[in-house]
């Protein structure tokens, strides 16, 4: 499978930079930036962004289960018993306190999120696989993360959804490490620093468009990867419509 990370990431200035003369990339960008800057300026969220982050952080679960072929029922009682729906929650609920070691050490963080999100799954939790290539690219990406580029947000988020689906470098749940992945990375960004955004809820929405844009992703060309950053952009942005409805219902 072809991968944007090749290379020495260290090699260059800014090897995502590149990214930013794409056809339609940068506006794409701003305007994801922009959406959701203005939902923290949402009057609601200027105090009470806490409520309105926990229900985006449960919408994103479910979401993100849905995709996968999960449930998104949960109980009034609260006993999940769909394991990709418990797992998507589980990973939720650990996103805040991950976020430090996200920031330092994102390998670390994503043994972390395997393991709470294929819990109730069988094989080995939060190794990736031994195939050759893998731990190379998790180690590229990592040193992205790591002050490996000055990207903005959106195009970050982007890569680092993309990577990791495309190498699903688990033996299960990696749709759901991939785009907890995402979240944290628009938080640590400074992007989405609250988490009220659900980017989630238009991938599932647009799941064909999803699929085929992380189709065009894994071909490492310039215009499929200029696909794939398009369609994340859009769902950021979409995701900020989300949350805007989420504190308009708050604020009712």
């Amino acid at each position: 499978m072809a991968t944007l990370l090749t290379g020495n990431v260290r090699a260059v200035t800014d090897p995502l930079a590149p990214l930013l003369d794409l056809p339609g990339v940068a506006d794409a960008v701003a305007a994801a930036k922009n959406a959701v800057f203005q939902v923290h300026r949402h009057r609601v969220n200027l105090r009470g962004w806490a409520t309105t982050a926990a229900e985006a952080s449960v919408r994103a679960a479910r979401a993100s289960a849905a995709i996968e072929g999960g449930s998104t029922a949960i109980p009034d009682d609260g006993s999940v018993t769909d394991p990709v729906l418990a797992g998507s929650l589980r990973v939720a609920e650990a996103l805040g306190t991950l976020l430090p070691t996200w920031e330092r050490a994102p390998s670390q963080a994503l043994a972390r999120l395997h393991l709470l999100a294929a819990a109730d799954f069988a094989g080995e939790l939060g190794r990736p696989r031994l195939d050759p290539g893998v731990a190379d690219r998790l180690d590229l990406l990592a040193g992205l993360l790591t002050g490996g580029t000055k990207a903005p947000g959106p195009l970050l988020v982007s890569i680092v959804h993309g990577e990791l689906l495309a190498l699903a470098p688990f033996e299960s749940a990696n749709g759901v490490v991939a785009r907890a992945a995402a979240r944290l990375t628009s938080i640590a960004t400074g992007l989405d620093p609250k988490g009220l955004g659900v980017p989630e809820v238009s991938c599932l929405r647009r799941q064909d468009e999803y699929d085929a844009a992380l189709v065009a992703f894994t071909t490492g060309e310039p215009e499929g990867v200029g696909r794939w950053i398009l369609f994340c952009c859009s769902a950021l942005e979409a995701g900020a419509r989300e949350a805007s409805s989420i504190a308009d219902a708050a604020s009712a």
